[in-house]
């Protein structure tokens, strides 16, 4: 399929040599919160972008392995370094190691399989895109986390990501897209973050704000902080982008977080629609019409509440028996 898919576009706001700091994004999520309850060092996230800058000391640790679907580097498979900077940047605000410099992602302990499907000029076939999404359901990932997309809707990358939740239980993560025009009373519409099995991240600024380039229709699940987000670049720099490309890893981390979690109170793995509705109770209403926020922004803390219930019933069963 010769069809071409972008990434969807963002901002770059600035560059940086050095940075030493918990985001602004990952802290308004509350993340920082809850480390010391959760770890995700069981969970791989596969993340389909323009590859990652594997030597990056914030990442190298995480990176678990990747391939390449492009044809940089004349398509050798076993290339997957970023070219582009997007993918670097996604993947720190997911998983950049808590090492007392540079930043620090969501999920810092996370595993990251990179799956390059992005070129160096940031578009790709869906083709790519969909083997990549095949190859990481055979590679038993816990997540796909996904901030690409067009107007196009594709029925067998819609199969493709269909057969990742309902038969895998694989959650997909993807961006809303950054076509909004600041009026949720018009939708605008972008693939796959639009298809009803996905889970579609709109943007808020880090004020709570709806941000005005954020999609908005009703397929939004939920938003997370999409400006002046701070995270991993290329050359094991740093930067800051504003997108909902920035938004939806907040939510891939936090997944991993609460897959970690929600696993071993509930001593089983849960399902996709289970883990959804894990990520949904983690939400906090921001006020904005439905259209915009979905559920609300993420917010993780409320999972020391659950922690909280369990302890406690366990408690009174012990009591009892």
């Amino acid at each position: 399929m010769s069809q071409n898919v972008q990434l969807i576009h963002y901002h770059l706001i600035e560059q940086l040599e050095v940075a030493n700091e918990i985001p602004k994004g990952v802290d308004l999520i509350g993340a920082p919160e809850i480390w010391k309850d959760a770890t995700a060092s069981d969970i791989t996230v596969a993340i389909l972008d323009t590859g990652c800058d594997v030597n990056h000391l914030e990442l190298n640790e995480n990176i678990i392995g990747g391939r390449n679907f492009t044809n940089d580097d004349q398509g050798n498979p076993d290339i997957i370094m970023d070219y582009n900077g997007h993918g670097t940047h996604v993947a720190g605000t997911i998983a950049a190691k808590q090492n007392e410099q540079g930043v620090v992602g969501v999920a810092p302990d996370a595993k990251l399989l990179i799956l390059k499907v992005l070129g160096k000029d940031g578009s790709g076939q869906y083709d790519w895109i969909i083997d990549a999404i095949h190859y990481a359901i055979e590679q038993q990932v816990d997540i796909i986390q996904m901030s690409l997309g067009g107007p196009n809707d594709v029925s067998d990358l819609h199969d493709a990501i269909q057969q990742a939740v309902i038969q895998h239980n694989i959650p997909v993560v993807c961006a809303a897209g950054n076509e909004g025009d600041g009026k949720h009373q018009t939708d605008e519409l972008a693939y796959p973050g639009s298809y009803n099995e996905v889970i579609s991240v709109g943007a808020v600024d880090l004020e709570r704000s709806s941000s005005e380039f954020s999609n908005s229709n009703n397929q939004i699940d939920l938003v997370a902080p999409g400006e002046q987000i701070i995270s991993t670049y290329l050359e094991g720099k740093y930067a800051k982008l504003s997108g909902t490309s920035m938004a939806a890893p907040h939510v891939s981390g936090a997944l991993a977080l609460i897959k970690t979690l929600a696993s071993k109170h509930f001593e089983r793995q849960l399902s996709e629609a289970e883990l959804y509705a894990q990520l949904i109770r983690r939400t906090v209403p921001l006020g904005h019409p439905p259209q915009t926020e979905g559920n609300g922004m993420i917010y993780l803390p409320l999972l020391g509440e659950l922690q909280t219930i369990f302890e406690d019933v366990r408690a009174r069963v012990q009591l009892t028996t």
